[in-house]
């Protein structure tokens, strides 16, 4: 019952700190949003499972209760509160837990309107959150996917930027018309497979797909039928992660998004998209992912490239960091469409880097905005004499985006281009060295931002008086570079449980399908 009772405080505490009065709001969010990362921390260190939660691997803190029947008869699905946790959604739920409690901790300067309401969306979030990467019922996951954006529109809505009711809505409609044709196509799966499925549990879905189960309707075969299921789903997820040219909302959404909104969104918001893609399409679809392996690639090439270009062209240190998380996430497609090991593996590992260098990176950028009321690059200079330790901290947040050795970024991008150099994709190798030069196009954006705002001459075209960044704003950011470098140093710490679980997608046929050898 632990996943019950993470989920529980997650709830309850967002229910308690929403009620609490405004004055006391952030410290008490902060209290509460400690539990559940203790909660997830003893989950971590307690960990047993093996194999892959969907492909009949030996869960860990798994429940499975009947909820109800969903139709009547011999056509009818059992809904269930089925949860668990592999070597996959383990990590994340960390990640989770663990950046809610930093997020709230860096935000007690600059939310000073309706801090209750503020800080217990974002619990709210975080409760939603765990509910997407502990859920094994479609139902029960597509609620928890789907509630997750009702806090986060709100919280850009109201506490965000001058253009936050336009950019509210335009993530709220983009994401929500894709979590649309992502229903419609499941829908058309559990349907299309007819009789080998009795209920919407996930691993019951993904081993009648990997059986060959999937059979024919609306006249077409049962090939072209998951083609058309499969090109669907990645649509839905697509948008979520976000890819080219899906990726127009999530600019407009951190630029005016609060900054703890800013972290949990590129720290845990976009994973939910690759973490889909990687439990339903590359899962359950391992033929179409060889079908499918050279316009992925292509994305994930184009996502890498012009997401960095797009940032190259920013002076807004906000919008330079946004751009950076769709160069980043196509890295991951990369390595999830590799269908290797070590690039299934490492994409799961950019996903926990990502989030962790993401959050650090913004809330870095909060730390200048708040002292500054400016996050342009050409309105400041020279500020590390007046900030030296956030001005170094964002430098080392920096450094782990451009992936020097001993940062979580180098091992995780290392192992996608291992596995995608190595991969079945046809002329991987380019693929791979089109993406490699993504690599000098983060180092020199950001070599420019920081150059330009961080050394050189004092200079600030506002009239503000810069002071030290205060401890809790500080605070935060440190244990995330700690983090960052700890599993930079000793990626086994996370990645051994990682590569248990993404095997089982990858034996069998699908590593004919690939090409790929299990090492």
């Amino acid at each position: 019952m632990m996943i019950e009772l993470l989920l529980a405080v997650a709830f309850i505490g967002a229910a308690v700190t929403f009620l609490a009065p405004n004055r006391i709001a952030g410290r008490l969010a902060f209290a509460i949003s400690l539990l559940p990362a203790g909660v997830s921390l003893w989950l971590l260190s307690a960990f047993d499972g093996s194999g892959n939660a969907l492909l009949g691997g030996d869960l860990a803190f798994e429940t499975h209760a009947e909820w109800f029947q969903l139709g009547t008869g011999e056509s009818a699905y059992t809904v269930s509160w089925f949860v668990g946790l592999d070597g996959i959604s383990l990590p994340l739920v960390v990640l989770t837990t663990v950046l809610t409690s930093l997020a709230i901790l860096s935000s007690w300067t600059p939310i000073d309107d309706r801090e209750s309401q503020f800080y217990g969306l974002v619990l709210f979030i975080e409760a939603n959150l765990l509910g997407v990467f502990v859920a094994l019922d479609f139902l029960l996951w597509f609620i928890f996917w789907e509630a997750v954006l009702i806090p986060m529109y709100f919280l850009i809505g109201i506490w965000g930027g001058p253009r936050r009711k336009y950019a509210a809505i335009k993530f709220f409609v983009y994401t929500n018309v894709a979590s649309l044709v992502m229903f419609g196509s499941f829908v058309a799966l559990v349907f299309g497979l007819g009789d080998a499925v009795s209920s919407f549990a996930l691993p019951e879905i993904a081993q009648a797909m990997r059986a060959g189960e999937l059979g024919s309707m609306f006249g077409l075969g049962s090939s072209t039928l998951a083609a058309a299921i499969f090109v669907g789903l990645f649509l839905g997820f697509a948008v979520k992660v976000p890819v080219v040219p899906f990726h127009t909302w999530l600019p407009d959404a951190h630029v005016e998004a609060p900054t703890p909104a800013s972290v949990l969104l590129a720290g845990v918001l976009l994973k939910m998209g690759t973490y889909a893609l990687l439990r339903f399409n590359f899962t359950m679809f391992p033929n179409q992912v060889a079908d499918f392996a050279i316009p992925i690639a292509a994305i994930a090439v184009v996502s890498v490239i012009y997401g960095a270009m797009l940032a190259l062209a920013q002076t807004d240190l906000k919008r330079i960091v946004a751009y950076s998380s769709v160069s980043s996430m196509g890295y991951v497609i990369l390595g999830l469409v590799a269908y290797t090991q070590f690039g299934i593996g490492g994409a799961t590992f950019q996903m926990v880097s990502h989030g962790l260098i993401s959050g650090l990176m913004f809330m870095a950028v909060g730390v200048v905005y708040n002292a500054t009321h400016t996050r342009m690059v050409t309105d400041m200079s020279g500020i590390t004499a007046k900030m030296p330790i956030a001005s170094w901290i964002f430098v080392a947040g920096a450094f782990g985006y451009m992936g020097l050795p001993l940062m979580s970024g180098f091992y995780a991008e290392f192992t996608i281009f291992y596995g995608a150099f190595d991969s079945g994709i046809p002329h991987a190798p380019v693929f791979t060295g089109v993406a490699m030069f993504g690599i000098v196009i983060v180092a020199g954006y950001l070599l420019f931002a920081m150059q330009r705002t961080f050394f050189g001459p004092f200079s600030l075209e506002t009239d503000y008086e810069l002071e030290r960044a205060p401890v809790h704003d500080l605070a935060p950011m440190l244990v995330l570079l700690a983090l960052i470098v700890l599993l930079g140093v000793a990626p086994e710490t996370i990645f051994g449980m990682i590569t248990d679980a993404t095997e089982p997608i990858i034996a069998g046929d699908a590593v004919a399908l690939s090409g790929g050898e299990l090492a």
